[in-house]
This record gives C-alpha cells, structure tokens and sequence, in this order.
C-alpha cells in the first residue's frame, strides 16, 4: 500500500452486474438535531435499462424472529420506515443539490450514472443486532437499515434478487461533547428488630465512557449495624427496551466481579473496583444487544441509546443503557431473616459509545476548497472486469466481490 491514501468508496454490484451502487460510507450519524443524508450514485447498464425506471429504496426494519420460521406467511419482521427514490428518469420536485461525494463520482462513472437521497428521519432507532445463539441461522434479530436499487417500471412491480442491488447501512450514535454529572447514589438500610442501620455509597469516577474503557466503582460502606457485610458484589449491567407492540426490557449482566471483603459491624469500609465490559468475555450470551454488524466486520456491546422523544415509542425499536450495581451481602440471622430482610443494593447508570471519529475529508460541503481533496491512491484496489472505473481513479473502492472471494463474506448472504 502507498504513502498516500484515497477516498474510499463502497460499491457493490446486483448479481447480473448491471447495476452498481457506489456509497462514500455505511455509518450515518444521529446528531439527534439531524441525521447524516444518505447520498449516494448507481451506474445502470443502458441496454439493460430500456424503458425502465430506476428506483432506490431505504428501509428501517425491525425483524424479530429467526428468517428460517418466515413460513406460510408469517413473517416475524416489521418495517418501521420505507422510502422510495426515483433515480431516473429524475423527477424535479425531488432533485436535491448534489453532493461533493456524487459530483466527483458522475464525473467518473459518466452519463449513465444517476444521484439518489435520502434524509434519515430523526425519530427512527439506532442500528441494533441481537446477538444469535449457537445454533441460530440466517439473518440475526435486530433493527437494520438496507438501501435497494433496481429497475423497473413501476414499484409495485416484484423484483428478482439478481436484478437487484442491496446494500446494509448502520444509524449510528456517537459520544456527546458534553457527558452529563457523575454519577453518584446511596442508600441507607434498617434491619429487623434494630435501630442502628447500614449505609452504602457508591460513584462512578464519570458518566460517559467509551468501548473498552475500564470503569471504576468507589465504594464506600458505614456499618452502624450488628449485620456483617460478607461479599461484594459489582456488576456491569445491559437494558434493552424492546419497542414493537409493547414495551418489554431485558437485562444482562456484561461484567461481573465478586470479593470477599467483609465488613464488620461498626466499622467503615473504602475500595474502588473496576470493570471493563467487552463483547469478547459475553459471545456466548443468545439476546444480547450489539451494534449494528455488517456482514464482514465484527462489532461490539451495543452502545447506549439517546433519544429526545420517546412519545412514539413503535419506531424506537430498541433503546440500550447500562447501569453498574453494587450488592452488599450481610449476613443472616433469625428465623424470619431470610424472608424480612434483603442484601443492600444501589445501582448507577452510565452512558458508554463510541468517541466521534474525525470527519472524513469527503464529508466536507460541496463549496469545500477541491484542493484539498484527498490524493489518487492506485496501490490498494483490485477491481471487477464489469467495472467502469479504473485504478487510475482517486477512490479506493471496497469492492464486496473481492471481500467474498478472501473469505470475508458468506456467499451464502446476499446481504453485506
């Protein structure tokens, strides 16, 4: 690979190979103000087009079944959001200013290369995959967001997979610039027959942390009490909301650590623990919330969920958060103790995401100095015999053709 790196590109070609859709990225962001446009360019083979129409589709789906049980019917799939782009013939009301991305693209690609767009609406989920078990096949449950180009002449008409082109893109959400107070709670616990009580007081060192990022727990224990706190327990734990005909939340521990510190009565206790959850100690968990996966990448613990709206809560799909618990186990005594008296508990909840990465130079307004447009890069690329483009073009394609062939990608998927 050289010293200098190109724009990188996303194409992926219909299995007839005579349409090609070309997307700058897969990852639109939420600002939660806005959502990045979806705008991307599709070559269509002019022989193959005749006097048809080219259509481009973004759907948001919620599936929540195994696709090998879509039998006699019943699918266990719901969109939340479909709309339709009429790439060609353009219609005016629809035609929108092209981007910096597509410009440089219908300079290359020629006259039978068409723009699409698309504005994500703010009120729709975030790209969430729950994790398959072991013996799970097919296409895993979870919200998805999937772009289609065909041709036809009109959108009711059915459409053959090989005549077509899909293309899995992720709403993703990034870390705010601002991370909210740390967070801090306690709790105070009287115990039968006993006027004297046990207080816990557990923080977080801050609010927001990022993939990867050991937590620290402080926590601090005033035992007053006759009770002696045996162990304590310090658990990272995972909430999904599942939004679709009702509300239902699930919860799963995704770090855990349990020592044996004991604190006995009238004495004071002091000790930070720390944790990092990862996917890599929880793959074996069926359910499990995860971002958005494409097909030949991995991905990690899905990252929290911010909305600023949650009246409507059938296009949430799933809303993620976490929150750390810390469980004091006191010791036990009387006859009744284990029905009237309970471990002492607390727990605190945390955002963890992703930093926002640095803006590739391509996402730059149209009227950004063409200057400073990133270098031709002809080192990284091998492409298709069908492809219009050459190596001597600025653009490093991710060409999911050759990812199959490296093994990359399941030929089994149609899917990226």
């Amino acid at each position: 690979m050289g010293d200098k790196a190109g724009t990188r590109v996303f194409k992926k070609s219909s299995p007839n190979c005579k349409l090609t859709v070309y997307l700058g990225k897969r990852d639109f962001v939420d600002h939660l103000d806005q959502v990045d446009p979806v705008d991307g360019v599709i070559l269509v083979d002019p022989e193959y087009l005749k006097d048809r129409k080219v259509f481009v589709t973004l759907t948001c789906a919620f599936r929540y079944g195994r696709e090998d049980l879509d039998v006699l019917g019943l699918s266990f799939r719901k969109d939340l959001y479909i709309s339709t782009f009429q790439a060609f013939p353009p219609v005016p009301e629809e035609s929108k200013p092209n981007s910096r991305l597509q410009e440089r693209l219908l300079k290359k690609l020629g006259q039978h290369a068409h723009p699409f767009y698309f504005t994500i609406p703010q009120n729709l989920p975030c790209s969430v995959t729950l994790q398959p078990g072991p013996e799970d096949t097919g296409k895993a449950c979870g919200v998805d967001f999937e772009i289609r180009a065909f041709c036809a002449k009109s959108i009711e008409e059915k459409i053959h997979k090989r005549n077509s082109v899909r293309l899995v893109i992720r709403k993703v959400q990034y870390a705010p610039e601002k991370p909210g107070p740390q967070p801090m709670v306690e709790t105070t616990r009287s115990f039968l027959m006993s006027d004297r009580s046990l207080h816990l007081e557990a923080s977080l060192d801050k609010e927001l942390y990022y993939h990867g990022e050991p937590i620290s727990v402080n926590v601090h224990v005033t035992n007053n009490s006759t009770k002696t706190v045996k162990r304590v327990k310090i658990s990272v734990r995972q909430y999904a909301d599942i939004c679709l005909f009702s509300t239902a939340q699930y919860k799963c521990p995704v770090a855990q650590q349990e020592a044996d510190d004991q604190v006995s009565s009238s004495s004071t206790f002091c000790k930070v623990y720390t944790l990092i959850p990862t996917l890599d100690k929880n793959r074996e968990k069926r359910g499990l919330a995860l971002d958005g996966k494409l097909k030949h990448e991995d991905t990690n613990l899905a990252s929290s969920t911010i909305v600023k709206d949650v009246t409507n809560k059938e296009v949430l799909g799933i809303l993620v958060s976490y929150r750390v618990k810390v469980k004091l186990v006191v010791s036990r005594g009387g006859l009744l103790s284990g029905i009237l008296e309970r471990d002492v508990s607390v727990e605190l909840p945390f955002v963890l995401m992703h930093p926002k990465p640095i803006d590739p130079p391509m996402s730059r307004p149209q009227s950004a100095v063409p200057d400073l447009d990133p270098p031709i890069d002809t080192n990284l690329i091998e492409f298709e015999t069908n492809s219009s483009i050459t190596q001597d073009d600025d653009f490093v394609f991710e060409d999911f053709a050759r990812l199959r062939l490296k093994g990359m990608v399941d030929d089994k998927e149609e899917d990226c």
